[in-house]
């Protein structure tokens, strides 16, 4: 089986407690099973991914003990896989445009859509003809998003490629985890709800899937999720309770 492993951060803000755990969970799984590990930059938006928000990360990671085995590699500079993959889904038919701003899709995702999930996009673009695409861009003045039709009862038609050009976590996330041969993703059970969307990805482009533990979030006193920290550093005493927390996981994790 495969056990090589990644952490793959994005450089919107410095890593909090909760994303340090997360890595080295990750990281001393891989580490124990004698398996690589890697470090993937997920800097698919360049509006809020900074140069200096992942030097902090990076720091932060050697902080607590963590290394990784090959050079750090980064979405943005990885988008002709995505752009292969998303040619892929068009040659399938399995893509269309949306003009819908957020409001419309709040606004419709307010019905009841059977067994999707609540909040999901019920697929309003999906069936318009051609004479109405063209009306939709007209009214719009800016390029559409590119969705996948998703054809299932349990995932929604989610989007591939926003309308800046910016390729969507589910597609890239998947063709990353394929093409660096990751056995295992360790990530917060935050993101277990996007995980039948990459499986789908996955089925479609018959890419190999890795096996997913999802590990509790780390909160705060009032119950509340972390956010990233608004300072970059970290206390000593920090790292000694994130090493301690996350040695306890993994021996919960794999007895």
């Amino acid at each position: 089986m495969n056990h090589d492993g990644r952490f793959a951060p994005s450089p919107s803000g410095p890593l909090h407690a909760g994303n340090l755990r997360t890595a080295l969970v990750a990281w001393v799984r891989a580490r124990a099973k004698g398996a690589r590990f890697l470090l993937r930059i997920e800097d698919l938006d360049p509006q809020r991914s900074k140069p200096e928000h992942e030097r902090a990360q990076i720091e932060d990671l050697r902080a607590v003990g963590i290394d990784w085995d090959e050079e750090p590699v980064r979405q943005s500079e990885r988008h002709d896989l995505y752009a292969e993959a998303l040619a892929e889904l068009e040659r399938q038919d399995r893509v269309y445009p949306c003009w819908c701003t957020r409001a419309e899709i709040r606004e419709a995702a307010q019905a009841p859509h059977g067994p999707l999930p609540e909040g999901a996009y019920p697929g309003t673009c999906r069936e318009l003809t051609g004479a109405q695409r063209a009306e939709r861009e007209r009214e719009a003045g800016r390029p559409p998003a590119l969705r996948l039709d998703a054809r299932s009862g349990s995932v929604d038609d989610f989007v591939l490629r926003r309308h800046d050009g910016a390729y969507a976590y589910n597609l890239a996330v998947i063709v990353d985890d394929a093409d660096q041969g990751i056995g295992e993703v360790v990530r917060g059970e935050d993101l277990l709800e996007t995980t039948p969307r990459q499986l789908l990805i996955a089925d479609l482009l018959s890419l190999p899937v890795p096996a997913y533990v999802h590990v509790p979030l780390v909160t705060d006193d009032e119950g509340k999720r972390l956010a990233k920290r608004d300072e970059p550093g970290i206390e000593p005493e920090v790292i000694d309770r994130i090493r301690a927390e996350a040695e306890a996981m993994v021996r919960r994790l794999d007895p």
